[in-house]
This record gives structure tokens, C-alpha cells and sequence, in this order.
């Protein structure tokens, strides 16, 4: 499965995607706000093959961020799969993105996640001190809903990120 939006698109990983993955993970410039991994590549590459099951038991997703010319630029994954809710996280861009792929990736994964699976709302945690990234989801409308020493909680309604796409598309037309 591919989403394509203007200048990027998001695609399922692979296991050969393993090598690109550790390095955004391993990258200090990237992993400040990550969960440590580990640095073995047949690892992750273990992992991607035990994801796939989940993949197809529709539990979670995990995809590679693209531009559109195929040059990979980050990941980001939807899990933690509720009643009317979907979290996502793992989200990391490197210096290959595109101007706007951080927006353009926040919105294909709301369309995966309010179309393709039908949830309404979406709940997401963001480690403490990473400023950029809770400005961007309160500038697309998420409300903070709770905290704990190392995490903010965050949901945001369907609604919000339609509203926020609306004000997005008006300003640049």
C-alpha cells in the first residue's frame, strides 16, 4: 500500500528497509526523543518480519516515508489500536525530506488512520522537551490530555485535522 500526498509518500516497510531504519534510529541528530533500539540489523530485521503478522492482522502499521521520487526520508507507525482511537509515533524525518513532509506525513497518516481504519480520534504521546514537535500538534488542534514525568498525552478528533487541513489548503491557494 502507498499514500501519496504533493511531495512525499508512505509505503509498508520491508525487511530490507532494516539498515535505514537503525540509522535514523541510531542517529543522534534523530533519536533525542526515541526509545533506544538495538543495533543489529538481523534484529530489526527479526522484528520487521514479526511486525508483518500484526501488519496483516491489521494491529498495527509501520511505514517508510518517502519523497516521491523514492528516496527515503523517515518512518512513522500506527499502534495501540482502541475502540475509536489509534496512537502514532515513531516518527522521524532525516535531512532527505521534503520542505513540507512533516505536515504532508502527519496527514497521510491521519487519512490511514480516520479512512482506512475508520477511527474518529487519535491519542499520541511526546517526550517532554520536544518543544517542535507538541507546537506542531497543538497548531493542528491535538489537546493535551495528560502528563507524566516523561511523557505529554495528546488526543485529536477527526474533526480537528479536517478543520486544520481546511485552513492549510485556504491559506495556500
Amino acid at each position: 500500500m502507498i499514500l501519496k500526498s504533493k511531495t512525499i509518500q508512505i509505503r509498508f516497510v520491508e525487511e530490507s528497509d532494516a539498515e535505514f531504519i537503525l540509522k535514523l534510529r541510531l542517529d543522534k541528530k534523530y533519536n533525542q526523543f526515541l526509545s533506544s533500539v538495538n543495533s543489529d540489523v538481523q534484529a530489526q530485521k527479526d522484528w520487521i518480519k514479526k511486525y508483518k503478522n500484526d501488519e496483516l492482522k491489521r494491529a498495527q502499521f509501520y511505514f517508510i516515508i518517502e519523497r516521491n521520487d523514492g528516496t527515503p526520508c523517515g518512518t512513522v507507525r500506527i499502534y495501540d489500536l482502541q475502540e475509536d482511537s489509534f496512537c502514532w509515533g515513531s516518527w522521524i524525518l532525516n535531512e532527505n525530506k521534503t520542505r513540507y513532509a512533516a505536515l504532508e506525513s502527519a496527514f497521510l497518516v491521519y487519512q490511514f488512520g480516520f479512512d482506512e481504519l475508520g477511527f474518529v480520534k487519535s491519542h499520541f504521546d511526546v517526550r517532554k522537551g520536544n518543544e517542535r514537535v507538541i507546537s506542531f500538534h497543538e497548531k493542528m488542534g491535538a489537546i493535551k490530555v495528560g502528563e507524566d514525568e516523561l511523557n505529554e498525552y495528546f488526543n485529536i478528533t477527526k474533526e480537528a485535522v479536517v478543520e486544520a487541513k481546511n485552513k492549510l489548503n485556504a491559506r495556500f491557494q
